[in-house]
């Protein structure tokens, strides 16, 4: 398959300079929305299965149902981005995407069962189901396809860079509320952190995400007529236009590549399970999420040079990468003995590699292909 879109070439703008304001202002409401997000994924786990006594097969199914919320709502929210006139437009659902993950956090910071938590990541999954789309149409809306790459690097770095933030803030709390536990301490999957600690994290990552929400009201639409020719001509689109049948404006290419990265997809695996493992080898909850920043490190440090040079060297090269070294991280994973627990940090960090590689030049090779009139359903058929 081709590196690049053959149709692109007509698309290029090689002048240099800093990127758009709007997506320095996505970028940043990324950037608070994961200090506030990833406060909670590395802790949910533990709290779930190891305070609140619920079982692995309950985690995977609340992940499972999370990841298909995700999906369905992207694709709907990004169909619905593509309506023109005063009833359209791409910013509206970065307001209700970010705020509604405000109200999930709320409620699994204050639940009692398992039942609670299911809901309130049911809604936080639902808000991120109705940004992801428009925001990433966004984000091509303001670029030249030259830039694409770029500009989805310097998303997800800051981005990263948010989760970052947002873990080591966890396990600094984690150690300032509970401190160092006893080594014998630091088996199993029974949490050794009380149920307060766990809320007053939540209730802390609930408040942060107000950042975020409040960001939305800088962005403004904007669409460039200069780089979306990657599909074939299309007419003009009415006002108010929406059809569940859009996608057939889609072209062939655009489902080959969507069918690849799909096909990978689906043998991927949830974080949590990770985040477990590394439980099961002995290391406390606060060293838990000291070991996803460290994933969250190397992710920030290289997306945006790694997105940059997929401007320059081609996305599939840079894909075909990243699929190789999660193939190796996994394997590392399973094949550990708790003896050398110690691995869980080097393989933490190429952990890291493997998602610059494939998430933002993912993003990027999406967008080569997607019409200018459909890019909000691109990006969400793709989610």
């Amino acid at each position: 398959m081709q590196t690049e879109n053959p149709n692109a070439s007509d698309r290029r703008d090689d002048v240099r300079g800093p990127l758009p304001k709007e997506v320095w202002v996505l970028s940043f409401v990324s950037f608070f929305a994961d200090i506030s997000s990833e406060m909670m994924v590395p802790l949910l786990p533990l709290f779930l299965v190891g305070t609140l006594g619920a079982s692995q097969l309950q985690l995977g199914a609340m992940e499972g149902a999370a990841v298909l919320i995700v999906s369905l709502m992207s694709a709907y929210a990004g169909f619905r981005s593509d309506r023109t006139g005063a009833l359209g437009g791409r910013v509206r659902w970065l307001h209700w995407g970010y705020g509604l993950p405000l109200l999930g956090k709320s409620l699994i910071a204050v639940a009692t069962s398992p039942g609670w938590i299911l809901s309130g990541r049911m809604l936080d999954r639902f808000g991120k189901g109705l940004r992801g789309a428009p925001r990433d149409a966004l984000i091509v809306d303001s670029v030249p396809a030259s830039r694409l790459g770029e500009a989805f690097g310097l998303h997800r770095a800051l981005d990263t860079a948010g989760a970052l933030i947002g873990t080591t803030v966890a396990a600094f709390l984690l150690w300032w509320l509970v401190g160092t536990p006893e080594p014998d301490a630091t088996r199993g999957l029974v949490s050794d952190a009380p149920l307060w600690v766990f809320r007053v994290i939540f209730a802390v990552s609930a408040v942060l995400g107000l950042a975020s929400w409040g960001l939305t009201f800088l962005v403004r639409e904007r669409r460039l007529e200069t780089h979306t020719e990657g599909a074939p001509e299309q007419e003009p689109k009415a006002a108010y236009s929406w059809s569940v049948w859009q996608w057939k404006h889609l072209p062939g290419t655009y489902w080959m590549v969507v069918f690849m990265l799909v096909l990978f997809s689906l043998a991927n695996s949830s974080d949590a399970f990770l985040l477990l493992r590394i439980r099961e080898l002995g290391f406390s909850p606060w060293a838990v999420v000291l070991a996803y920043s460290l994933f969250n490190v190397t992710y920030a440090t290289v997306s945006y040079p790694i997105g940059a040079m997929s401007d320059r060297l081609g996305r599939w090269r840079m894909i075909s990468i990243g699929w190789g070294i999660y193939l190796l991280v996994y394997l590392g994973f399973a094949w550990l003995p708790e003896t050398q627990a110690w691995g869980v940090w080097p393989l933490m960090a190429v952990y890291g590699l493997y998602m610059a590689l494939t998430e933002g030049v993912g993003k990027a090779l999406i967008a080569d292909y997607a019409p200018k009139d459909y890019r909000g359903t691109a990006m969400g058929i793709y989610y």
